[in-house]
């Protein structure tokens, strides 16, 4: 299935571009997401005639993801979680966590843009945790997870 992007989308393109994508992958997320259209001749005209608007978006996006990833990477949060022998968790820290812990800190945070690439944190310690706030954008928490009391 061919689709016009009309956003810029991580791995797959910019703002746009004419892809070729998996049928349902186009059925089920992108186009009802309203980040792409089928590519028709209408399409293609009607993006034509948009490509300003949507390009003017795309930037202020870009900016808005700047200016929260200084946020962002000015706090360092803290969790609690219990603790057995050597510093092992009883559970995990999840992106559910980080983004709760973020959103009490008063920072602006979906569990989406929380990335955990070896899985959840099963120890404590210091870490940092990246944050991706636009395809262009990432910023990093540093995490410190230490035993309840």
């Amino acid at each position: 299935m061919e689709v016009i992007l009309l956003e810029t989308i991580g791995k797959l393109g910019d703002l746009g571009e004419k892809v070729q994508v998996k049928s349902g992958y186009g059925r089920n997320y992108l186009i009802p997401q309203k980040k792409a259209v089928p590519a028709t001749q209408e399409n293609l005209e009607a993006f034509e005639k948009m490509r300003a608007e949507l390009e003017k978006n795309e930037d202020e996006k870009l900016l808005q993801a700047k200016e929260r990833a200084e946020k962002i990477g000015a706090i360092d949060l803290r969790i609690a979680a219990k603790v057995g022998e050597e510093g092992k968790l009883f559970g995990s820290v999840t992106v559910r966590d980080i983004a709760e812990a973020a959103v009490a800190e008063g920072i602006e945070l979906e569990r989406s843009e929380v990335r955990l690439p070896e899985g959840p944190i099963r120890n404590t310690g210091e870490f940092q945790v990246d944050i991706q706030l636009h395809p262009e954008v990432n910023a990093q928490i540093k995490l410190v997870v230490v035993g309840e009391d």
